[in-house]
């Protein structure tokens, strides 16, 4: 996605904070197909159809005749067929909304596959950022956590970059390894494995949630928490102008302690959760204005 079409994303999605009109996308039906589960984005991809005057059908696998061993493809050339004006997709199959989208009419948005991308998380996380800092452009933000099986992370690595953001990407060596360096599209991206030397150079700190389900390290290593949570004792120590970021759900505990979720000042998670609506409706927006 070039630079220039992120920053029309963003722009959209600020000015959707000031209120929507209600009938942006009166009469046009999203079709929201969750593969994987899902409550922030799929929640928040209904949530902006109808803040935009759109309609949404909701399907699950659970819900749809994938459990009678239809292909999620075909599913989605069903609906296509029928004449839906998007089709949201989350699929654990890296590629599955690109192949959609070699076959459908209907425009496909990626609301996440497999270990592969995470565009609009990615994007909400870049409006959250812009909207608190004031900027993108020379920012240091950090990711940390499972960078192996985070498409959050790849999806930021390529976002943030393009926006003239440096990225460092920080993790125990099973987690992330020299072969993400130079990752993003401007080959800046670093990788330590050492959050406290890295923590003094940044401005934002990104924590991942350790990805079990995508076959993250199990278990979790003993010393994770100490190496590479954000604790009390690291919370506090953060300067005024730092800032904490996480795409949810949490691991209590384990990347965020419980009373620094709960507490901290200078945290952005609540943020993230309410741009999400936003982003999420500059990008239906977007994806049907030109279909």
């Amino acid at each position: 996605m070039p630079a220039g079409v992120i920053r029309d994303l963003l722009d959209t999605a600020s000015a959707f904070e000031s209120g929507f009109r209600g009938d942006e996308l009166s009469g046009r039906l999203v079709a929201n197909l969750f593969f994987e589960n899902s409550t922030r984005t799929r929640c928040s991809f209904e949530v902006a159809a109808s803040r935009l005057g759109a309609r949404s059908i909701n399907l699950g696998a659970s819900g749809s005749s994938v459990a009678k061993g239809e292909s999620e493809l075909d599913t989605a050339l069903q609906l296509d067929a029928m004449g839906v004006d998007a089709i949201v997709v989350r699929s654990s199959v890296n590629g599955m909304p690109a192949r959609m989208a070699e076959r459908c009419t209907a425009p496909i948005v990626n609301a996440g596959d497999g270990r592969h991308e995470h565009p609009s998380q990615a994007l909400l996380d870049l409006l959250t950022i812009r909207s608190r800092l004031g900027r993108l452009d020379g920012l240091r933000v950090a990711i940390v956590g499972d960078i192996a099986n985070s498409r959050v992370a790849r999806s930021n690595i390529y976002g943030l970059e393009a926006m003239g953001a440096h990225v460092v990407l920080v993790g125990p060596p099973g987690m992330v390894d020299e072969s993400f360096a130079g990752l993003g599209p401007e080959g800046r991206t670093t990788v330590s494995h050492d959050l406290d030397s890295v923590i003094p150079e940044v401005d934002v700190l990104m924590m991942l949630r350790i990805q079990r389900e995508r076959g993250a390290a199990s278990p979790i290593p003993s010393d994770y928490r100490v190496s590479y949570g954000m604790t009390r004792e690291r919370a506090d120590a953060l300067r005024p102008d730092q800032w904490l970021m996480h795409p949810g759900p949490v691991n209590q505990g384990v990347e965020i302690d419980p009373e620094v979720l709960r507490s901290f000042p200078r945290s952005l998670i609540e943020a993230q959760v309410s741009n999400g609506v936003l982003m999420r409706s500059a990008i239906l927006l977007r994806a049907i204005a030109r279909s």
